[in-house]
């Protein structure tokens, strides 16, 4: 018997039964559609039709396992004849009408991936999936049209679950809570949070993913791999995210507004800061006293005062730093490094808090209020080092006697009567001075 088969387009996630319709057209021919996973209808012509069911002993059950495959299987009492079990699969129990398809089937085995996109480098099982995703992804074009925003999809499936956005749609649902999601794979990702399935292995190491996406990101940190590339300079990133906030700087472009003020931001997290001098939330607590910070590095350098750790060291001398910010800043004095400059009187900083301190001589602003007065300021530093007056507060102590202070500048000033250093040298004799203040009277003796 001559057989043709005819694939059409699948309606995806159909909760209807898998059955097969037979209706007969001419003595010689069958015509098989799928038109549901998992169900095929055979048609003749004549209005003579006739149902097969799954379920039926001495049958033919024609099953659409893998997309553009037809796998025929037979009842366990039914014998095979000669040619199926010449296109038997040696690695399952599935048998084949033709040799090509146990040749396509044998792929999944092996896991190979033969068909490779020569512009993105993605590969493919079967040569039809590589050419519907040149179709559809390389070639720009776009069919298919919102009819409510106007955006252009490659593909109905893709205008269909665009279209969701607009209607709030989400037809499926948890099994396990009742988040409900627009996407079927979305939902599948959820449902791994109760299940506790991490199906995607790191391929170096043993770590375990529920995301595909997450291993792949995770597998570069072996790898190196940094297939992300700035199209304006030639910095690389693993992440695309990270290229994309990395681009802003290039752009200037700052999607993130405050809610409080006219300020914008490249970056989330630097936006959430920032709303916090507004809102006055400070959900970081320090483990030693009861001081807490808006910002959890300014809690991780603040706890480095009650441990003493230093683990920043200066590349020209022996000073350490308990916070990378400092070390750098430091490292400018050797350096003579003025990257900051004033776009109002050209004036340069070695620090950009320093610029932005600068800046507020110019616009007046004082972002910062105390919380046990009315006093504002124009540094965060000023801030805290005016609120130690209200809390008598004096988180720096001494590392040579017992005395402690609430400026890290006074307890500089006095260490230095235990190590003898005299920073400021006069520049007309060669007198040495503990304190900048001593030093610029001194050597008004010499100006007048």
């Amino acid at each position: 018997m001559k057989m043709q088969f005819v694939k059409e387009e699948r309606e995806e996630n159909t909760s209807e039964p898998d059955t097969s319709t037979i209706k007969h057209e001419e003595p010689e021919m069958l015509r098989i559609k799928h038109e549901d996973p998992g169900t095929w209808r055979i048609k003749h012509e004549e209005p003579e039709t006739c149902k097969i069911k799954h379920e039926e002993k001495e049958s033919l059950r024609i099953k659409h396992e893998e997309q553009g495959e037809f796998i025929e299987e037979k009842e366990e009492n039914e014998e095979s004849s000669p040619q199926e079990k010449q296109n038997a699969c040696d690695q399952c129990d599935k048998m084949f009408l033709w040799a090509s398809l146990l040749k396509k089937h044998l792929k999944v085995h092996a896991k190979k991936k033969p068909h490779s996109c020569h512009l993105c480098g993605n590969s493919f099982l079967h040569v039809q999936s590589l050419k519907e995703h040149l179709q559809i992804i390389h070639t720009g074009v776009r069919e298919y049209v919102c009819s409510e925003c106007e955006k252009t999809f490659s593909s109905a499936s893709s205008l269909k679950q665009h279209e969701r956005i607009h209607t709030g749609e989400k037809p499926y649902k948890c099994s396990h809570c009742d988040k409900r999601f627009s996407k079927l794979s979305t939902q599948k990702i959820h449902e791994r949070i109760h299940t506790g399935e991490k199906p995607y292995k790191c391929l170096h190491c043993d770590k375990r993913f529920s995301k595909l996406s997450t291993q792949k990101r995770h597998e570069r940190i072996h790898t190196g791999e940094k297939p992300y590339k700035c199209s304006h300079c030639d910095k690389r990133f693993s992440q695309s995210s990270t290229l994309k906030t990395h681009e802003r700087i290039h752009t200037g472009e700052k999607p993130y507004k405050c809610s409080h003020c006219d300020k914008r931001f490249s970056r989330l997290p630097h936006l959430k800061t920032h709303e916090r001098i507004h809102t006055g939330e400070k959900p970081y607590k320090c483990s030693h006293c009861d001081k807490r910070f808006s910002v959890l590095s300014s809690l991780e350098t603040h706890e480095r005062i009650h441990t003493g750790e230093k683990p920043y060291k200066c590349s020209h001398c022996d000073k350490r730093f308990g916070d990378s910010s400092s070390l750098k800043k430091h490292e400018r004095i050797h350096t003579g490094e003025k990257p900051y400059k004033c776009l109002i009187c050209d004036r340069k900083f070695s620090v950009l808090s320093s610029l932005k301190t600068h800046e507020r001589i110019h616009t007046g602003e004082k972002p910062y209020k105390c919380s046990h007065c009315d006093k504002r300021f124009s540094q965060l530093s000023s801030l805290n080092t005016h609120e130690r007056i209200h809390t008598r507060e004096k988180p720096y102590k001494c590392s040579h006697c017992d005395r402690r202070f609430s400026k890290s500048s006074s307890l500089e000033t006095h260490e230095r009567i235990h190590t003898g250093e005299k920073p400021y040298k006069c520049s007309h004799c060669d007198k040495r001075f503990r304190r900048l203040a001593n030093f610029k009277t001194h050597e008004r003796f010499h100006t007048g």
